[in-house]
């Protein structure tokens, strides 16, 4: 069943939203204000979040950033705003879609449907194949193979290595990195990110010390070139 985290002051609202998204089998979260979105976002992990700007401890873009630094859930805004500057900004700072209050219930359904449709991983035969001059990833197997051998290895060094495939050529910041490997509590153990990576280096790169797809970016995170 797909979670939804709806974040809105306005009770009414938030009541509205709750009983048409269940009654379409949807499982849903409430959250009045920006810190206890934060919290059930990282409890609950869910589908989608529905976001109002207008909350009582923080702006709502606080909220977006917060949840930016380590999931790439679908977020879509309802918000009474309508000037354009502040959709942009929230758009920036990673929302996915805008609705402006009032809102018609069939449109914010439709736009979540498409938002979660979007976020689906889309891994077929030709992409869940990654190949290097030196080793083979496969994503739907959840394999590594090297020189013709399947190489072991831990959960946590799979993990790590999908994330950075998933997003080959794009720099991978370190919060993002920890808390999708270990989780949201885990967002300033960077020691873990240099032990893991010099584990995937030994077992995967021809140079270990002068990694050609594994990269450092000093200070910011990690990129996978394949």
């Amino acid at each position: 069943m797909t979670r939804v985290l709806v974040v809105d002051d306005e009770p009414q609202i938030v009541r509205a939203l709750v009983i048409n998204l269940k009654a379409r089998k949807y499982e849903v979260d409430a959250a009045h204000d920006g810190a206890s979105a934060l919290e059930l976002a990282a409890a609950r992990h869910p589908d989608v979040v529905v976001l109002d700007l207008g909350l009582p401890d923080m702006d709502g873009v606080e909220v977006i950033k917060g949840l930016r630094g380590w999931t790439r859930v679908p977020i879509i805004v309802l918000s009474a705003r309508h000037a354009s500057d502040e959709k942009v900004e929230a758009l920036d700072a990673g929302a996915d879609d805008y609705v402006t209050k009032p809102f018609g219930m069939d449109e914010l359904l439709a736009r979540m449907r498409a938002a979660v449709r979007r976020a689906e991983p889309v891994v077929g035969e030709d992409d869940s194949l990654v190949v290097t001059e030196g080793f083979t990833v496969d994503l739907a197997a959840k394999k590594v193979n090297r020189d013709g051998t399947d190489v072991r290895l831990t959960p946590t060094e799979w993990h790590l290595l999908e994330v950075l495939v998933r997003n080959a050529g794009r720099l991978v910041s370190q919060t993002q990195l920890l808390q999708e490997v270990w989780g949201p509590a885990y967002r300033t153990e960077t020691n873990y990110l240099r032990v893991y990576l010099a584990q995937l280096r030994r077992k995967l790169e021809a140079d270990p010390s002068h990694p050609r797809h594994f990269i450092t970016e000093p200070g910011m995170g990690y990129r996978f070139e394949a």
